[in-house]
């Protein structure tokens, strides 16, 4: 069923404590989207990705902006190294790719669908 807006996450930091209360969905190689609205396809959307230990996803350009908290482990792009409690802005028209060596839960909330390149 369809999430109705608005709805309030009132700690979205302890899904890291407990990932199995999600339910996840396979995104790309590695990586688990759990949607919180919006498909994906096109428009704002937000959603939480879970990586595996090694996971990563290709480069690819923002259309809009692009905001990423890191609730859990870390992840890495061309920047640095992005630990728990970070968070991301990524401005439309930047590019980068994306790995996370120890695995990692952000919550994810996009403007536009990401390109990938």
């Amino acid at each position: 069923m369809p999430v109705q807006l608005p709805f309030i996450v009132a700690n979205v930091a302890a899904v890291a404590a407990r990932p199995e209360s999600v339910p996840w969905r396979r995104f790309r190689e590695g990586v688990e989207i759990h949607r919180l609205y919006g498909d994906g396809s096109e428009g704002a959307s937000a959603a939480l990705l879970r990586y595996a230990p090694g996971a990563s996803v290709p480069q690819h350009v923002h259309r809009g902006h692009e905001h990423i908290l890191v609730l859990s482990g870390s992840q890495s792009d061309e920047r640095g190294l992005h630990r728990a409690g970070t968070l991301v802005v990524n401005t439309p028209g930047t590019r980068h790719s994306v790995a996370s060596a120890e695995g990692c839960i952000v919550l994810a909330i996009w403007e536009q669908p990401v390109v990938f390149i």
